[in-house]
């Protein structure tokens, strides 16, 4: 079985903000190069793998010149992360490395920068973002967070648990997006965005070497916002036990999943609300992301694919997977190989 992050998804709402800057034949370009169909702008319900999107930032980079997809005034010139990178893995320890980081990405960005405070044992990056309120504004948000947030997961060494995120905006209807992308907790139409994380951590200290510089850049920018994906939440954790499901095995019912969790089910379900989440929309997303996965990357048949997932009616795939991405499966993958 390949790797889970080869599996990951990522919401049609990030390709669409991602090429809003964008002419006509430009946007052709660069979603030709993602492997991405120009129909799919028009499904806000579909999804592309973790591997597209990645591909499609490092166009749009290209084309624009731009590594931040030409929100602010100034261009973020390409290579500009990878020198970020390279100055904070210098550093002997997180709460200097964060500060060099916040510095370098200023000087790259005159609409948006960073700021870190430290105060009663926690401490909070809060994003100053100059932009006028709008759609550009959260897009600038969100970027500017995936990229401080996966920067900070890798010097740690670890995923940085956040006591909690504010968001600077109200609550967008892709919001379930985050929970696997930073916290369950998460506050909305906050003064600005903040990241929030035990203020211990800076003391660590960082250990990155020449190799693991290397293959962090060489998977960047999917390194940037998969890698360090939030597993420690409950949905996170749901999805782990349904992706360990073997093709052809039966989904595991609802309350045998509690009870392996070590929690009751109304528990459960109450603890997943709580995230934005249901077992039948994790079990959806899962199943959306392995069909995926598989109609681009193998050559099994849509009803095999059906089979292996556990729709025993070819025809029960075929409307499922239709709800989930917006197209049949076989038109997924006829405009995915196109």
């Amino acid at each position: 079985m390949p790797p889970l992050s080869e599996k990951h998804t990522v919401s049609m709402y990030f390709v669409e903000a991602a090429v809003a800057r964008l002419d006509p034949a430009t946007r052709a370009r660069v979603l030709a190069a993602a492997g991405i169909a120009p129909q799919w702008l028009a499904l806000p319900q579909a999804r592309v793998s973790a591997v597209s999107y990645s591909a499609l930032w490092v166009a749009v980079a290209r084309e624009l010149g731009d590594e931040f997809f030409g929100l602010d005034r100034r261009a973020m010139k390409p290579g500009s992360f990878a020198l970020i990178c390279q100055a904070v893995a210098a550093c002997h320890d997180v709460d200097r490395a964060v500060r060099r980081m916040l510095r370098g990405l200023s000087l790259f960005l005159d609409d948006v920068h960073g700021e870190l405070h430290v105060a009663g044992g926690e401490a909070v990056i809060a994003v100053v973002n100059r932009l006028p309120p709008g759609p550009e504004h959260r897009f600038a948000d969100e970027t500017f967070l995936v990229m401080v947030y996966g920067l900070l997961c890798w010097l740690a060494g670890q995923r940085v648990p956040p006591n909690r995120v504010e968001f600077g905006f109200d609550r967008p209807a892709h919001a379930a997006e985050y929970t696997a992308m930073f916290s369950p907790v998460m506050v909305f139409g906050a003064s600005r965005t903040r990241l929030c994380f035990d203020a211990a951590l800076l003391a660590r200290p960082v250990t990155i070497d020449t190799a693991t510089l290397r293959r962090f850049l060489r998977a960047a920018p999917r390194s940037v916002f998969l890698k360090f994906e939030n597993e420690d939440s409950w949905t996170a954790r749901l999805r782990r036990r349904l992706r360990a499901r073997q093709a052809g095995e039966p989904w595991p019912v609802f309350e045998d999943v509690a009870d392996e969790l070590n929690t009751a089910p109304t528990t459960l379900r109450r603890r997943l609300e709580a995230e934005g989440s249901s077992y039948q929309e994790i079990k959806d997303r899962v199943r959306c992301d392995v069909a995926i996965h598989r109609l681009v990357h193998s050559a099994a048949t849509v009803d095999e694919i059906g089979e292996e997932l556990g729709f025993h009616d070819a025809s029960a795939f075929h409307r499922a997977f239709k709800r989930w991405s917006g197209l049949q499966p076989g038109e997924y993958r006829r405009q995915r190989r196109t």
